[in-house]
């Protein structure tokens, strides 16, 4: 099974043997990395993993959580993480920039289905950044994702984590240097978008009330497998999100 893992990576250029190496073995060093659910991500095909966002160093647990499953991540990201030579190795390393908060983030959007019809593994985090919420549960989620997972085929699968934020507390803006911090992963089941999908083929515009709608069912799948780590009920009112945002036409936002 473990030969076969590495085979289904297929073929890794060399700017994302630069992202391994760093990311591997400082994600290793940081964070006691525990998954459960991460079966359940495929071999092989499309796959949309909607996960939400505790810290700036969640996507290094996140990376590795997708390369221990056997694929390769390709991440949106804040278009401020692409500058100089970092940026250029992670743009040739499959990573997607997002200009948030502007229109032009409709093309990271069409950059990502591209990438999830080309069979690719694409993680996104719907909040658009580190979530406000003083609890750290997830904030109010911008739309996105939802428009990955009605304008493609893609596997969609709700991944909770809780843990990073112990490293680094974004809220204080601290750094808590701590080697092998528990960061704990749930990969739920994959949601099932059968019926929403059939109504957007058969001409239902992906209008704004149907991507809140599809946010919605996401998120809360989300929120459900935060609360099964945590222990606690998720509370029934969510954080507003940041309010400085530009929408498209269809009311889409990354």
């Amino acid at each position: 099974m473990a030969v076969e893992r590495w085979r289904s990576r297929g073929h890794i250029p060399f700017p994302l043997w630069l992202c391994i190496v760093v990311v591997y073995p400082v994600a290793s060093l940081l964070f006691r990395l525990r998954y459960r659910g991460a079966e359940r991500i495929p071999a092989t095909g499309p796959v949309l993993l909607v996960a939400n966002h505790v810290s700036v160093l969640d996507p290094l647990a996140c990376a590795r959580l997708v390369f221990d499953a056997g694929r390769i991540p390709h991440f949106l990201a804040k278009e401020a993480v692409f500058k100089g030579l970092a940026g250029t190795i992670l743009r040739a390393a499959g990573q997607i920039p997002v200009a948030r908060f502007s229109t032009a983030a409709r093309g990271a959007l069409a950059a990502a289905e591209a990438d999830l019809r080309a069979g690719n593994v694409i993680v996104v985090y719907p909040e658009g950044s580190v979530t406000r919420d003083p609890d750290w549960w997830p904030m109010q989620a911008r739309t996105g994702a939802a428009h990955l997972a009605l304008t493609t085929d893609a596997l969609v699968l709700p991944v909770a984590q809780w843990g990073p934020q112990r490293v680094h507390d974004y809220h204080t803006k601290k750094l808590h240097l701590r080697f092998r911090t528990p960061a704990d992963y749930v990969v739920g089941e994959p949601v099932d978008l059968t019926a929403l999908r059939a109504e957007v083929r058969a001409g239902r515009p992906i209008d704004a009330p149907l991507l809140r709608e599809t946010t919605e069912l996401l998120m809360s799948r989300v929120r459900s497998q935060l609360a099964e780590l945590r222990g606690e009920p998720a509370p029934l009112v969510v954080h507003p999100a940041p309010r400085r945002e530009t929408r498209g036409a269809d009311g889409s936002a990354a």
